[in-house]
């Protein structure tokens, strides 16, 4: 055994594996917010239909609520039964407003 082989440190090198993870453009992607005026039964469908294709749709039924509530219970049953189609999700805000959101934004409701 040679004399400078005590002194000769091994060198180990270390390797570290990394996995890359795909760049989800979505992250990225804007939102789209938009305020419809519920008058009618046959505007839920094109409120479902807003909400599906990925924008946020906030819709006043205060107008429709003073109006004829049977044809607004059937509105919002209609858009409820079309968010669990499409996994989105739907919440009144206040008297006035419904919110209708894609599968894409999660609604916190307070507790």
């Amino acid at each position: 055994m040679p004399l400078f082989d005590r002194f000769k440190k091994e060198e180990e090198t270390e390797v570290m594996e990394f996995e890359e993870l795909p760049y989800a453009e979505d992250e990225n992607k804007h939102v789209k917010i938009v305020i419809e005026n519920v008058a009618s039964y046959l505007d839920a469908d094109r409120i479902a239909r807003r909400a599906r294709s990925g924008e946020v749709v906030i819709a006043r039924i205060k107008e429709l609520k003073e109006s004829n509530v049977d044809e607004l219970k059937q509105i919002i049953n209609k858009l409820k039964t079309s968010c669990s189609m499409f996994d989105g999700d739907i919440v009144g805000i206040g008297d006035e407003w419904v919110l209708v959101a894609p599968p894409s934004v999660s609604i916190k409701r307070g507790e």
